[in-house]
Protein backbone atom coordinates (compact mmCIF):
# COMPACT_ATOMS: atom_id res chain seq x y z
CA UNK A 1 0.00 0.00 0.00
CA UNK A 2 1.04 3.19 -0.79
CA UNK A 3 2.51 5.71 2.22
CA UNK A 4 0.48 9.26 1.53
CA UNK A 5 3.18 11.87 3.14
CA UNK A 6 1.24 14.22 5.19
CA UNK A 7 3.72 17.00 4.72
CA UNK A 8 4.78 19.39 7.77
CA UNK A 9 3.17 22.21 6.73
CA UNK A 10 2.56 25.57 8.26
CA UNK A 11 -0.47 25.64 5.91
CA UNK A 12 -1.36 21.83 6.46
CA UNK A 13 -5.17 21.07 5.79
CA UNK A 14 -6.03 20.57 9.14
CA UNK A 15 -4.42 23.79 10.53
CA UNK A 16 -6.12 27.43 9.94
CA UNK A 17 -4.72 28.15 7.12
CA UNK A 18 -5.97 25.35 5.33
CA UNK A 19 -5.37 24.02 1.87
CA UNK A 20 -9.07 24.97 0.71
CA UNK A 21 -9.15 28.27 2.98
CA UNK A 22 -7.99 31.31 0.29
CA UNK A 23 -7.80 33.97 3.28
CA UNK A 24 -4.44 32.78 4.49
CA UNK A 25 -3.09 33.07 0.84
CA UNK A 26 0.65 33.62 -0.17
CA UNK A 27 1.89 36.03 -1.71
CA UNK A 28 3.37 34.76 -5.35
CA UNK A 29 6.96 34.83 -3.49
CA UNK A 30 6.64 31.38 -1.86
CA UNK A 31 5.80 29.90 -4.91
CA UNK A 32 8.97 31.20 -6.69
CA UNK A 33 10.98 29.55 -4.02
CA UNK A 34 9.91 26.25 -5.54
CA UNK A 35 12.34 24.20 -7.33
CA UNK A 36 9.57 22.58 -9.35
CA UNK A 37 6.95 23.57 -11.59
CA UNK A 38 3.40 24.27 -10.34
CA UNK A 39 0.26 23.42 -12.53
CA UNK A 40 -2.93 24.37 -12.92
CA UNK A 41 -5.83 24.68 -15.55
CA UNK A 42 -5.01 24.97 -18.91
CA UNK A 43 -5.64 27.98 -20.87
CA UNK A 44 -8.82 26.53 -21.98
CA UNK A 45 -10.05 27.58 -18.41
CA UNK A 46 -10.61 31.53 -19.20
CA UNK A 47 -12.60 32.32 -15.83
CA UNK A 48 -10.94 34.16 -12.44
CA UNK A 49 -7.59 32.58 -11.77
CA UNK A 50 -6.08 32.94 -7.78
CA UNK A 51 -3.51 32.22 -5.65
CA UNK A 52 -3.68 30.47 -2.52
CA UNK A 53 -0.63 28.83 -0.01
CA UNK A 54 2.39 26.83 -0.33
CA UNK A 55 3.43 24.34 2.41
CA UNK A 56 6.60 23.63 3.57
CA UNK A 57 8.57 20.81 5.51
CA UNK A 58 10.09 21.58 8.88
CA UNK A 59 13.39 23.03 6.79
CA UNK A 60 11.55 25.62 5.18
CA UNK A 61 11.38 24.00 1.56
CA UNK A 62 8.49 24.05 -0.45
CA UNK A 63 6.74 21.16 -0.67
CA UNK A 64 3.52 21.60 -2.24
CA UNK A 65 0.72 24.55 -2.94
CA UNK A 66 -2.36 25.43 -4.32
CA UNK A 67 -3.69 27.33 -7.56
CA UNK A 68 -7.51 28.46 -7.22
CA UNK A 69 -9.57 28.36 -10.50
CA UNK A 70 -13.34 30.26 -10.63
CA UNK A 71 -14.92 31.35 -7.45
CA UNK A 72 -12.79 31.59 -4.48
CA UNK A 73 -14.63 28.97 -2.11
CA UNK A 74 -15.85 29.69 1.19
CA UNK A 75 -17.53 27.70 3.84
CA UNK A 76 -20.40 26.97 3.16
CA UNK A 77 -23.25 25.47 5.80
CA UNK A 78 -24.75 23.39 2.75
CA UNK A 79 -22.67 22.16 0.41
CA UNK A 80 -25.80 21.49 -2.29
CA UNK A 81 -27.00 24.20 -2.03
CA UNK A 82 -27.84 26.30 -5.14
CA UNK A 83 -25.75 29.04 -4.61
CA UNK A 84 -22.93 27.19 -4.24
CA UNK A 85 -19.47 28.22 -5.99
CA UNK A 86 -18.24 27.25 -8.92
CA UNK A 87 -14.30 26.38 -8.11
CA UNK A 88 -11.39 23.89 -8.87
CA UNK A 89 -8.31 23.79 -7.01
CA UNK A 90 -5.29 22.47 -8.41
CA UNK A 91 -2.70 21.27 -5.61
CA UNK A 92 1.02 20.53 -7.11
CA UNK A 93 3.04 18.30 -4.84
CA UNK A 94 7.27 17.76 -5.36
CA UNK A 95 7.66 13.74 -5.94
CA UNK A 96 10.46 12.98 -3.31
CA UNK A 97 11.82 9.85 -2.38
CA UNK A 98 12.16 9.29 1.89
CA UNK A 99 14.81 12.01 2.71
CA UNK A 100 16.28 13.77 5.48
CA UNK A 101 15.34 17.41 6.73
CA UNK A 102 17.84 19.92 5.75
CA UNK A 103 18.58 20.56 9.44
CA UNK A 104 19.55 17.04 9.61
CA UNK A 105 16.98 16.35 12.55
CA UNK A 106 14.41 14.33 11.20
CA UNK A 107 13.21 12.18 8.00
CA UNK A 108 10.66 13.45 5.48
CA UNK A 109 8.40 10.98 4.57
CA UNK A 110 8.44 10.03 0.47
CA UNK A 111 5.43 12.12 -1.98
CA UNK A 112 3.45 10.35 -3.74
CA UNK A 113 0.25 10.09 -5.56
CA UNK A 114 -1.48 9.55 -2.35
CA UNK A 115 0.26 12.71 -1.23
CA UNK A 116 -1.86 14.49 -3.75
CA UNK A 117 -4.87 12.92 -3.26
CA UNK A 118 -4.86 13.55 0.38
CA UNK A 119 -4.17 17.35 -0.05
CA UNK A 120 -6.76 17.33 -2.67
CA UNK A 121 -9.43 15.52 -0.34
CA UNK A 122 -8.65 17.51 3.05
CA UNK A 123 -8.46 21.11 0.92
CA UNK A 124 -12.60 19.85 -0.57
CA UNK A 125 -13.63 19.36 3.43
CA UNK A 126 -12.16 22.39 4.77
CA UNK A 127 -14.12 24.52 2.55
CA UNK A 128 -17.40 22.45 3.84
CA UNK A 129 -20.15 22.80 6.37
CA UNK A 130 -22.48 20.58 6.23
CA UNK A 131 -26.12 21.80 7.09
CA UNK A 132 -26.76 19.80 9.88
CA UNK A 133 -24.23 20.18 11.91
CA UNK A 134 -23.99 22.38 14.47
CA UNK A 135 -21.16 25.22 14.19
CA UNK A 136 -19.17 23.33 17.11
CA UNK A 137 -19.42 20.29 15.86
CA UNK A 138 -17.35 21.43 12.85
CA UNK A 139 -13.90 21.15 14.08
CA UNK A 140 -14.89 17.63 14.92
CA UNK A 141 -16.51 16.52 11.69
CA UNK A 142 -13.75 18.03 9.67
CA UNK A 143 -11.02 15.93 11.91
CA UNK A 144 -12.60 12.27 11.31
CA UNK A 145 -13.66 13.64 7.94
CA UNK A 146 -9.91 14.06 6.86
CA UNK A 147 -8.61 11.14 8.91
CA UNK A 148 -11.29 9.30 6.14
CA UNK A 149 -9.52 11.25 3.23
CA UNK A 150 -6.47 10.40 4.36
CA UNK A 151 -7.54 6.43 4.69
CA UNK A 152 -8.96 6.74 1.00
CA UNK A 153 -6.12 8.42 -0.55
CA UNK A 154 -3.76 5.35 0.53
CA UNK A 155 -6.05 2.92 -1.24
CA UNK A 156 -6.42 4.86 -4.92
CA UNK A 157 -7.20 1.01 -6.64
CA UNK A 158 -9.81 1.08 -4.28
CA UNK A 159 -13.56 0.83 -4.70
CA UNK A 160 -14.16 4.42 -3.99
CA UNK A 161 -11.90 5.46 -6.66
CA UNK A 162 -12.69 5.54 -10.54
CA UNK A 163 -9.84 6.34 -13.98
CA UNK A 164 -10.44 9.73 -15.67
CA UNK A 165 -8.04 10.04 -18.34
CA UNK A 166 -7.23 14.26 -18.48
CA UNK A 167 -4.60 16.01 -20.49
CA UNK A 168 -1.42 17.26 -18.78
CA UNK A 169 0.74 19.80 -21.01
CA UNK A 170 -1.59 18.14 -24.44
CA UNK A 171 -1.01 14.54 -23.15
CA UNK A 172 -3.48 12.22 -22.15
CA UNK A 173 -2.69 10.93 -18.00
CA UNK A 174 -4.60 8.82 -16.29
CA UNK A 175 -5.86 10.45 -12.69
CA UNK A 176 -7.74 8.97 -9.58
CA UNK A 177 -11.14 10.41 -9.28
CA UNK A 178 -13.65 9.90 -6.71
CA UNK A 179 -16.90 11.86 -6.29
CA UNK A 180 -19.00 12.53 -3.00
CA UNK A 181 -21.70 15.10 -2.05
CA UNK A 182 -19.19 17.58 -1.01
CA UNK A 183 -17.58 18.09 -4.98
CA UNK A 184 -14.87 15.95 -6.40
CA UNK A 185 -11.21 15.03 -6.05
CA UNK A 186 -8.41 13.51 -8.47
CA UNK A 187 -4.86 13.10 -8.04
CA UNK A 188 -2.54 11.82 -10.68
CA UNK A 189 1.49 12.36 -11.71
CA UNK A 190 2.58 14.47 -14.49
CA UNK A 191 5.93 12.52 -15.28
CA UNK A 192 7.67 16.52 -14.56
CA UNK A 193 8.85 15.40 -11.11
CA UNK A 194 5.23 16.75 -9.90
CA UNK A 195 2.13 14.71 -8.81
CA UNK A 196 -1.04 16.87 -9.54
CA UNK A 197 -4.30 16.81 -7.02
CA UNK A 198 -7.64 18.89 -7.75
CA UNK A 199 -10.66 19.31 -6.20
CA UNK A 200 -14.10 21.29 -6.86
CA UNK A 201 -17.54 22.06 -6.90
CA UNK A 202 -19.71 23.03 -9.71
CA UNK A 203 -17.29 22.31 -12.22
CA UNK A 204 -17.02 19.77 -14.06
CA UNK A 205 -13.98 17.77 -13.73
CA UNK A 206 -14.49 15.48 -17.33
CA UNK A 207 -13.53 18.74 -19.38
CA UNK A 208 -10.12 19.53 -16.82
CA UNK A 209 -7.13 19.88 -18.59
CA UNK A 210 -3.68 21.17 -16.47
CA UNK A 211 -0.29 23.02 -17.94
CA UNK A 212 2.85 24.45 -16.16
CA UNK A 213 1.72 27.50 -15.17
CA UNK A 214 4.56 30.02 -17.36
CA UNK A 215 3.29 33.12 -16.02
CA UNK A 216 2.45 33.25 -11.73
CA UNK A 217 1.24 37.04 -12.10
CA UNK A 218 -1.79 35.49 -13.79
CA UNK A 219 -3.20 34.36 -10.72
CA UNK A 220 -1.69 37.03 -7.99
Amino acid sequence: METTSRVEAQDSPSSSTAEGVPAARRTVDGYLRAPFPWYGLDEAFTGPRWLMQVGTAADGSVQHGSMGHGEEPSIKSDATGAEKERFAVVVTVASSPVRHTGDGTGVLDATTVSSAAWLAGSGLLACTWPAQLDHTLRDDWLDQQTETAFELADDLTGPAWSELSLPVDGVPVRFHYRESEFGWVLAGSTGNGVHIGAYGRGMSAYGLGFSVVQDLEAYA
